[in-house]
């Protein structure tokens, strides 16, 4: 594994003409973000490329892709986008791609640096690290760029309201704004629009939620039950995990989702000073400060348990 920084990406890409883009499995805007500003930056290099993910892709983020060919072709190069783990690619995808990764660009410092060259700087964003590459490769930065852009931006810090909003966020998220991303479209897409299902899986979810350690912690679940119930699918469950860190005294948040195979998905959430990587590495997961997962094939009681009497440690 070699690490290279953003110049020597653009050179790096610059070397080759067809491109396989992957995205994380359960995709975010960031993960689509990121990935299909760079396939749309490539393309003004006369580069082909296509973006694939191991999971369904939510529409609401069909305005990333409109107007671009993402079809099938034969890639020389694979290129990993806000990937820290190779198994973060799905199953299927990492048993086909794993271990052939050409470059990976990610902004998670728990990165397992599984690529050939890794790209790796501590942002907000993925996102910001796409927007220097594409200000180094000296092309024409579309509106289009811009979105995808802001959407990764966007997404990650919560709207900027997550403490990982930086002055350098503001900065960047300004410049694409100035650039044509249509912020407003975006912010009221990502952040406001519900489908009904989603409503009614977020009543059950809240309705779930437990207090622990004096309310410092609280853990929501996310059963497939529920997700039948509600009519909603795993791409409804982007934005979730927010919400018991909304209540009042939590300082660590726990949402787990039940996965389809009946693994389980740990999302983290917490406020100064406690550390949602830390607490998640014990676990084989990562993250960042505020934000970070893990996953867990037992049973749902072995998956609080082992929980709490971390967050317990960490909390004293």
């Amino acid at each position: 594994m070699i690490k290279i920084d953003v110049k020597e990406c653009v050179s790096l890409l610059k070397e080759y003409d067809n491109y396989l883009i992957l995205t994380h499995r359960n995709p975010d805007g960031d993960t689509l973000g990121s990935a299909f500003a760079l396939h749309r930056a490539l393309s003004k290099l006369n580069k082909k490329s296509m973006v694939r993910c191991g999971d369904p892709i939510h529409p609401k983020y069909s305005y990333l892709w409109d107007g671009i060919d993402n079809d099938e072709i034969e890639f020389d190069k694979i290129i990993a986008v806000d990937v820290a783990d190779k198994k973060l690619l799905g199953e299927d995808f990492e048993a086909k791609y794993g271990n052939n990764v050409f470059l990976c660009i990610d902004h998670h410092l728990s990165n397992r640096e599984y690529a050939e060259n890794l790209l790796l700087e501590d942002r907000a964003a993925a996102a910001m690290i796409i927007y220097e590459i594409v200000c180094e490769m000296g092309i024409e930065f579309t509106p289009e760029i811009a979105n995808c852009v802001y959407t990764g931006l966007a997404t990650d810090t919560g709207c900027f309201l997550f403490s990982n909003t930086t002055p350098t966020v503001h900065r960047i998220a300004a410049d694409v704004m100035e650039k044509g991303a249509d912020y407003t479209f975006i912010n009221r897409l990502m952040f406001e629009t519900k489908t009904l299902s989603y409503l009614r899986l977020e009543q059950m979810a809240v309705s779930s939620i437990e207090s622990h350690f004096d309310g410092k912690c609280a853990i929501m679940m996310v059963t497939r039950k529920m997700i039948e119930e509600s009519g909603s699918s795993a791409s409804d469950c982007d934005g979730i995990a927010a919400i018991p860190r909304k209540i009042e005294g939590v300082k660590i948040a726990v949402t787990i989702r039940e996965r389809h195979d009946g693994s389980y998905k740990v999302s983290l959430r917490t406020v100064e000073p406690y550390d949602a990587a830390k607490i998640c590495a014990n676990f084989g997961g990562g993250g960042h400060h505020a934000a970070a997962g893990c996953d867990f094939n037992c049973s749902i009681d072995e998956v609080k348990s082992a929980l709490l009497k971390v967050i317990k440690e960490e909390l004293e």
